[in-house]
């Protein structure tokens, strides 16, 4: 199965995207629409955050304007249950809900509207409890789920699995766990997908550094099953990483994963910047704002 890539840049938090939907002004965020999908992503992440006033009314608007000019399904992203079901409505092809989390005041509110619609949703593993503390609890938390759906009578090919990638910069264990769990979520959720939010390992890191940290963490969920991510459409070291045109950089990161003794010395800039992250990423050296230079 082909990697699945959800475009993030249809975002409330955008710098042009967000006053554009504050303002009602189509144009700009149905042409982010038209480019993002020109690269050849699956899915339009549309992000109006928690949207607390017209919510509805305003999801409504949006997919209607970004369906006049691109037929890609489209990923309805805020907590907003009652917009997501107006964006539900509103849509011409099968859409993603992003997100049901575990949370008792979200889970069945979610999972009802994602039944009424038989639309796929993204099941993000944060409960009344919060951020599950390691690839344990975020594998109990995916039996809770996964039992709910069964009990509610929905497919599991329905849910898309989301671990809660979080900064390496904040907590590597928390890294860790979510590419651990990749590895299980077959045994434990045969059928379901997984996915992540893959900007957030390098959330607070600067711009001009987050792919170094992206690019291989990727590649390490990606190796344990990984079959979808939340994406920049226009980074193309990642659209190249999915399709196969940089397999140097991927058995690069595979052997540093498998333990394998890698000479650093004759590995060219780029790749030498991957193994550093990759070793970053994996705990085996300590991240600080320059692992890169160390």
């Amino acid at each position: 199965m082909a990697f699945i890539r959800i475009a993030e840049n249809i975002n409330v938090m955008s710098k042009i995207i967000g006053p554009a939907m504050k303002e009602r002004n189509a144009k700009p965020i149905q042409e982010m629409a038209e480019k993002a999908a020109a690269t050849g992503v699956d899915y339009l992440d549309v992000n109006i955050g928690p949207a607390k006033k017209d919510g509805p009314e305003f999801m409504d608007w949006l997919v209607k304007k970004i369906q006049e000019v691109t037929d890609i399904p489209l990923s309805l992203d805020t907590t907003n249950m009652e917009a997501t079901e107006a964006g539900l409505k509103a849509v011409k092809h099968p859409a993603l809900i992003n997100s049901i989390s575990l949370q008792s005041s979200r889970m069945d509110a979610g999972l009802q509207i994602a039944k009424k619609y038989d639309a796929n949703f993204i099941a993000l593993l944060w409960s009344d409890n919060g951020m599950p503390r390691d690839a344990n609890e975020r594998a109990m938390h995916v039996v809770d789920f996964a039992q709910k759906v069964s009990d509610l009578g929905i497919a599991p090919e329905k849910m898309w699995i989301d671990p809660i990638v979080t900064p390496v910069s904040v907590e590597i264990n928390q890294v860790k766990a979510c590419v651990e769990l990749m590895g299980m979520l077959k045994d434990i959720a045969p059928g379901a997908k997984s996915i992540v939010g893959l900007s957030n390992v390098s959330n607070g890191i600067q711009h001009e550094l987050r792919t170094w940290l992206n690019i291989p963490y990727l590649i390490m969920l990606m190796k344990n099953g990984l079959e979808a991510a939340i994406v920049d459409a226009f980074d193309n070291v990642l659209t190249d990483i999915v399709t196969g045109k940089k397999d140097n950089i991927v058995k690069l990161v595979s052997n540093i994963m498998d333990g394998e003794s890698v000479d650093m010395s004759k590995l060219n800039s780029e790749e030498l910047k991957y193994a550093k992250s990759t070793r970053v990423l994996m705990g085996d050296s300590l991240f600080s704002p320059s692992w890169l230079d160390i």
